[in-house]
C-alpha cells in the first residue's frame, strides 16, 4: 500500500506576476486556429516493458509529458497524449495542435503508481489525458486548490501537495518545491497552486520542473540531496519569459543544481511560443558547450537510463 508520509508545514504559494488576458489572447490566437495536417511520428518509442527494476528510466513522451521507471515504480508527469490541448467543447478540443505526435498513447502506457500534474494550464492538466489514465493510476497528484478540476475524471485517490509536502508512491517519495511560475486556468482563479516536483527512492533523485522561470529557487531544491536527472523545459520563452526559462537560463539552472544531466523538454511538440522550431535545443547545446554530452533525451521517445537506487552498475 502507498502510505503518506508526515506533511511539512504548508507553504502557500505567492501571486507570481501574471501576463494580461488579452496578451494571452493575442500571443495564443494564430496557434490555436492554425490549420494544421496530421501530428509527425515521434522519431523514437519507448519499450517500458523492457526496462529493469533496478534501473532509473527516463523517457520524454513529448512537451512535458515523461515516463519515470524509478527502480520499478512508474510515473507520468503532465500527460498530454492526444492532437490538441485546451478547451473541451464536448469531444472537440480548441487549442494548439501537435506538431509531433507522443511516443506511446495511452494505451500503451503501463500500469501507473503515480500521475503527477505541475499546474493547471491546459497543456499540463489536459482532462481528456487525464480520464483516459485513471483506471490504470494508483494515485493522482496535484497542486493545492486543483482537486476540483480533476476529482470528477474517476481517479481511486488524489492528493494535492503544497509546496514542501510529500507523499509515498511505490516506494518513492514525491515532494513539491516551489518554482516561478503561475497556477490559474482561468482568468478569474488566480489562487490555483503550482509545483516543481522531487521524486527520490534509494538514493537516487529525480527534479522535474518543466514550467518555471529562471529563479534560485529550482537549483536550491536540487542541492538538498545528490541530483541524478533535472528535468527541465527550454521552450515557450517567446513571449513568456517572465514565466518560462529560456535555454541559456535552463542551462544554468541545471549546473547550480548540480545534477549529473538534464532532460529538455516542453519545446517543439506544441507551438505555444514565437520562437522557431529548432531554435531551443539549438540554444541549449551552444550554451552548453564542451559539456553537451550532459543533454540526453534531445529526441521525442528517447530513453535515458542508469541504475539506481542503490544497485550496482
Amino acid at each position: 500500500m502507498h502510505a503518506e508520509l508526515p506533511l511539512a508545514t504548508r507553504v502557500e504559494p505567492t501571486r507570481a506576476a501574471r501576463p494580461p488576458l488579452r496578451a494571452i489572447l493575442r500571443a495564443l490566437a494564430p496557434l490555436v486556429f492554425a490549420a494544421c495536417g496530421p501530428p509527425a511520428p515521434a522519431p523514437a518509442r519507448p519499450t517500458p516493458a523492457a526496462w529493469r527494476p533496478t534501473d532509473l528510466d527516463v523517457a520524454w513522451i513529448g512537451h512535458a509529458t515523461v515516463l519515470i521507471g524509478l527502480g520499478g515504480t512508474m510515473i507520468l508527469t503532465d500527460p498530454a497524449l492526444f492532437d490538441r490541448v485546451g478547451l473541451e467543447l464536448g469531444p472537440v478540443t480548441l487549442g494548439p495542435q501537435r506538431l509531433v505526435a507522443p511516443a506511446l498513447a495511452a494505451a500503451d502506457l503501463p500500469p501507473l503508481d503515480a500521475v503527477l500534474v505541475t499546474h493547471a494550464h491546459m497543456d499540463s492538466l489536459d482532462r481528456p489525458s487525464l480520464r483516459a489514465l485513471a483506471p490504470r493510476t494508483r494515485v493522482l497528484v496535484v497542486p493545492p486548490r486543483t482537486r476540483d478540476l480533476v476529482d470528477d475524471l474517476g481517479f481511486a485517490r488524489v492528493v494535492e501537495l503544497g509546496w514542501g509536502e510529500r507523499v509515498t508512491a511505490g516506494g518513492v517519495t514525491i515532494e513539491a518545491f516551489e518554482v516561478k511560475h503561475w497556477g490559474r486556468r482561468w482568468p478569474w482563479d488566480h489562487w490555483r497552486g503550482y509545483d516543481g516536483f522531487l521524486l527520490t527512492k534509494g538514493g537516487t533523485t529525480v527534479l522535474f520542473a518543466p514550467d518555471t522561470a529562471y529563479t534560485a529557487l529550482v537549483p536550491r531544491a536540487g542541492r538538498r540531496q545528490p541530483l541524478d536527472v533535472a528535468i527541465l523545459g527550454i521552450g515557450a520563452y517567446d513571449p513568456w519569459i517572465a514565466h518560462h526559462a529560456d535555454p541559456e537560463q535552463a542551462w544554468r539552472m541545471f549546473r547550480d543544481s548540480g545534477a549529473r544531466v538534464l532532460v529538455p523538454v516542453h519545446w517543439d511538440t506544441f507551438r505555444l511560443g514565437k520562437e522557431p522550431v529548432g531554435a531551443a535545443i539549438a540554444r541549449l547545446l551552444a550554451a552548453a558547450g564542451p559539456e553537451a554530452g550532459r543533454v540526453v533525451v534531445r529526441r521525442i521517445g528517447e530513453t535515458w537510463t542508469q541504475p539506481c537506487c542503490g544497485s550496482a552498475p
